[in-house]
């Protein structure tokens, strides 16, 4: 099946890759990496996506954003691994929405700049967020390691309390008795921090089902991983199909050998099944069809581990000069890496597809 944009889907594609064309070249991204020298700072560029509204898109009208869904939100995944611009904000931000839903004034405040992020390891899927302690007087205490873009959120969302009573609560970063600690990643255009929480004071998330608010970001978080890992696939590999054309062997281009063709191939085998496998994952989410967490856990396995195979031949087919710091082609290469690991591990999705086809005598 080859998946089919609608024209208003379409558009806003272009726009997007118009708006990243402006805003995230060569010369830029790198300096949000820190590989001029200096450290990684995306705070100008998640200023710049706020300011120009595109914070919004994918995120319910009713809620202060532009509309659309979870087609839009991968349609922008994509794009900005295609860049490898930063996304830990954009991207822990829209998980958290999920359960901010019933407090239109949080959705207000991450929408603009303050970002949010759920309180799980970044290795982790967001229904494994640990279960924090919870006092009397609603002050949590716990610890979580490596949080996807704690770093850059004002919000935390935090699951606390113990068995049937566990619910969602909701801490600012600013507020006393937290503490976030940045940590760096081999891929600069994402980052992580551990968060220490003492007596920290919360707000309880009312009306909310953690389970099934935990569930749905764990759903939305699989597709835009694997969102990520296509638009970082396609990059090298239109990197390597560009170099092939130039590098030459036996004074030939070395794209005209059939090892090299062949090598490109896969890769945009790969690419094309992933992308029909993403979109219809992002609709079958967004429309609640039946099986549509397997259809997110499918693409999480598949897609990220093609990536990772991309990565292997696109470094290849690059020979020496893909190693180097100066070629583009290590930025891809990082981030199609970290999205294999990232929300859990190819073989933890496959482990979910297994446990929810029954494949096993119980």
């Amino acid at each position: 099946m080859q998946w089919k944009f609608s024209e208003e889907q379409d558009a806003y594609r272009e726009a997007l890759r118009g708006w990243l064309g402006d805003v995230a070249g060569s010369e830029q991204v790198r300096a949000w990496w820190g590989l001029d020298g200096g450290a990684p700072d995306h705070s100008g560029f998640e200023k710049r996506w706020v300011a120009d509204g595109m914070a919004g898109v994918g995120i319910p009208e009713e809620l202060g954003g532009q509309g659309g869904g979870l087609v839009e939100l991968a349609i922008t995944a994509e794009e900005l691994a295609r860049v490898a611009a930063p996304s830990s904000a954009w991207l822990a931000t829209v998980l958290a929405l999920s359960a901010l839903t019933k407090r239109p004034d949080l959705v207000e405040v991450a929408l603009d700049g303050g970002h949010a992020a759920i309180a799980v390891a970044a290795e982790s899927a967001p229904d494994a967020a640990p279960t924090l302690d919870v006092d009397a007087g609603g002050r949590v205490s716990g610890v979580v390691a490596r949080v996807l873009g704690a770093d850059r959120a004002g919000l935390l969302v935090v699951r606390a309390g113990s068995g049937a009573a566990a619910h969602l609560r909701v801490v600012e970063t600013s507020a006393p008795g937290v503490t976030v600690t940045p940590r760096r990643l081999l891929d600069r255009s994402r980052s992580v921090a551990d968060l220490v929480l003492s007596s920290a004071p919360s707000e309880a998330l009312d009306g909310v089902d953690p389970a099934a608010v935990l569930g749905r970001a764990t759903d939305v978080a699989a597709v835009l991983a694997a969102a990520d890992a296509l638009g970082a696939m396609q990059r090298m590999l239109d990197l390597a199909v560009e170099y092939s054309g130039q590098r030459q062997q036996f004074g030939v281009p070395i794209g005209s050998f059939q090892a090299v063709k062949h090598a490109a191939a896969t890769i945009l085998v790969d690419v094309e099944a992933g992308r029909s496998g993403v979109y219809y994952a992002a609709a079958s989410v967004d429309g609640d069809f039946p099986d549509c967490s397997l259809h997110a856990a499918a693409v999480k396995a598949q897609v990220t581990a093609a990536a990772g195979r991309a990565a292997d031949t696109a470094l290849t087919m690059h020979g020496a000069i893909g190693y180097t710091w100066e070629h583009d082609l290590h930025l891809h290469f990082k981030r199609a890496r970290l999205d294999e690991q990232l929300f859990g591990s190819v073989a933890t999705w496959n482990e979910r597809i297994a446990d929810g086809l029954e494949l096993l005598p119980s």
